[in-house]
C-alpha cells in the first residue's frame, strides 16, 4: 500500500518532536540516570565501606583517564627538566678562546711544528705567506709566518696575541723593535687586549732592549718566553723555553719510525761544525785525532760559520746523525745549541759540554741547560773533552740491544720534553686570556 508523501512527512515532523522532548526530559527533570562519565553527589559526614556504612564520594568531577594523564605529565615535566639541565651544562661550559701567533722568527717554526705540532699551508718551506689553526686545550690557536707577513696586513679577529721574535743581535732587535711598537699601537687603540712574546734572546743573556715593554715595567707584554738560562726567568711572567732545532736551516720535523730505532749504526760518533780557533772545539778535534777515534767518527770541520745549509750539507748532516750512536757537543757561544734538539731527534745521544759560558746567564747548580736538565734529559754530560776517549771505551762494549734500548729511550724523552712544552705553553697563555673574564 502506497503512503501519501504528505502523510509521510507529517509522520516524520512527528517522531523529530516526540524524540526532542523525551531529550529535554531526560535532561532537565529526571533525578534517575547517572552518567557514566560524571557524577555529582554528596559527600558523607561519617561512615565509610569498612565501617559497614556507604562509600564516601567526591565532590569533584571523575575523570577515568586521570591516572594516564598524571603518568604522562610527570614524564613530559621530567624531559622537560633534563633539557633544561643539558642546556645550562652548554652554557655554562667554558668557551674555547681565539690566539694569534705571528712568527716573525724561525723559532716560530719550532713552536709550531715541533712543539704544537701543527699543520702550515702551504707546505712548500719557502713560500712567501704560510698559515695554520689548531686547538690546544682552551685555546683556539692561528699562526702566521713568512716574509708577507707584514705589519697591518695580517688579519686579526681575535684580541690576544703571540709574537715570535729574534733579539739575538743588534739587527734583529732594531727589526723586532718595530713589531713590538706596532702591537702597541694596537693595544692602545683597544684593538688586541693581551700579548706575549717568545724571544731567541741573546746568547749572553743579554735583553735590555725588551725590559721596558714587559708589564711589570709599566708596558703592554704579559709574558715572555725566553730562550737560554736568563736570571729573569721566573715562572710568573717570564718562562724559560727551548732553543730547539736550526729550523732557519730547513732542519725538518722527523718522526720516529722502527728503522730509525732498531738499526745498525756504524759510527760512534759525529761532530760536523765550526771549528773557532782557540776554543774546546779545537780540543775535541785533537783528542780524536791523536787517539785515532777520527777513524770511528764521522767528522767535518770548517774554519768559518756559514748561516745556510746547502741541500747536499744538510742531507751529509742528518745522515751523519742517524748513523751515530752519539752527537758530540762542544760549546759555541752559548751551552745551549741547535745541534742538541737534532741529535735527539734521530736518537742519537748527545755528549754535552757541561761548561758555562761567558755572559749575564744565570749561573747555579743546574746551569747552563738547566731546562734540560728539569726535565731529566738523558744525555752525556762532560767537563772537559780529554774524557772522551773513555766515554768511547765504554760505548764500544755496549751490545745491539743495549743501544737500541738507550735509543729509544732518548726519543721517548723528547717527545715527551716536547709534549710537556706544548702544555705549559698552553696553560700559561690560558691563564693570560682567561684571567680578565
Amino acid at each position: 500500500m502506497k503512503i501519501p508523501k504528505r502523510k509521510l512527512f507529517l509522520l516524520v515532523i512527528f517522531a523529530y518532536v516526540a524524540f526532542s522532548l523525551y531529550a529535554a526530559y531526560s535532561v532537565f527533570f529526571s533525578t534517575k540516570v547517572i552518567s557514566r562519565v560524571h557524577r555529582v553527589v554528596k559527600k558523607e559526614s561519617s561512615g565509610g565501606v569498612r565501617d559497614g556504612g556507604v562509600a564516601p564520594f567526591l565532590t569533584d568531577e571523575w575523570n577515568p583517564w586521570e591516572d594516564e594523564q598524571v603518568v604522562y605529565n610527570s614524564a613530559l615535566n621530567k624531559r622537560r627538566e633534563s633539557f633544561k639541565q643539558h642546556m645550562s651544562r652548554i652554557n655554562n661550559k667554558p668557551k674555547n678562546h681565539k690566539v694569534q701567533i705571528w712568527g716573525k722568527a724561525a723559532i716560530g717554526l719550532y713552536l709550531w711544528e715541533h712543539i704544537l705540532e701543527g699543520p702550515l699551508n702551504p707546505t712548500e718551506k719557502v713560500a712567501q705567506w704560510r698559515e695554520g689553526e689548531l686547538q690546544s686545550g682552551k685555546i683556539d690557536f692561528s699562526f702566521y709566518t713568512g716574509p708577507a707577513v707584514v705589519q697591518g696586513h695580517v688579519p686579526l679577529n681575535m684580541n690576544s696575541l703571540v709574537v715570535v721574535l729574534n733579539g739575538r743581535e743588534q739587527q734583529k732587535i732594531s727589526y723586532s723593535t718595530r713589531w713590538l711598537e706596532h702591537v702597541q699601537t694596537m693595544v692602545q687603540s683597544n684593538t688586541v687586549s693581551h700579548v706575549a712574546v717568545v724571544l731567541l734572546g741573546s746568547e749572553q743573556c743579554n735583553n735590555n732592549w725588551i725590559s721596558p715593554y714587559l708589564k711589570r715595567n709599566g708596558g703592554f707584554v704579559e709574558l715572555l718566553f725566553l730562550v737560554y738560562d736568563s736570571p729573569w726567568v721566573n715562572d710568573k711572567d717570564v718562562f724559560q723555553w727551548p732553543l730547539g732545532v736550526a729550523t732557519y736551516r730547513q732542519f725538518p720535523m722527523i718522526r720516529p719510525n722502527p728503522q730509525l730505532i732498531t738499526s745498525t749504526r756504524p759510527y760512534l760518533c759525529n761532530f760536523l761544525g765550526t771549528v773557532y780557533k782557540n776554543s774546546s772545539r779545537e780540543t775535541l778535534m785533537q783528542v780524536l785525532q791523536q787517539s785515532g777515534l777520527d777513524k770511528e767518527c764521522i767528522t767535518a770541520a770548517r774554519e768559518k760559520w756559514l748561516p745556510q745549509e746547502t741541500a747536499d750539507t744538510l742531507k751529509r748532516y742528518q745522515t751523519a746523525l742517524a748513523q751515530s750512536e752519539l752527537t758530540l757537543c762542544p760549546v759555541g757561544i752559548n751551552t745551549e745549541c741547535y745541534r742538541i734538539y737534532e741529535a735527539c731527534s734521530y736518537g742519537s745521544v748527545p755528549v754535552v759540554e757541561d761548561v758555562m759560558t761567558p755572559g749575564t746567564c744565570a749561573t747555579g747548580p743546574s746551569s747552563p741547560l738547566r731546562l734540560l736538565k728539569a726535565a731529566g734529559a738523558p744525555f752525556i754530560f762532560i767537563n772537559d773533552w780529554k774524557e772522551l776517549p773513555a766515554i768511547l771505551e765504554r760505548e764500544r762494549g755496549l751490545n745491539q740491544e743495549q743501544r737500541v734500548d738507550r735509543r729509544r729511550r732518548l726519543l721517548e724523552w723528547y717527545a715527551s720534553f716536547r709534549q710537556q712544552m706544548k702544555e705549559r705553553f698552553t696553560e700559561v697563555i690560558e691563564e693570560m686570556v682567561f684571567k680578565s673574564g
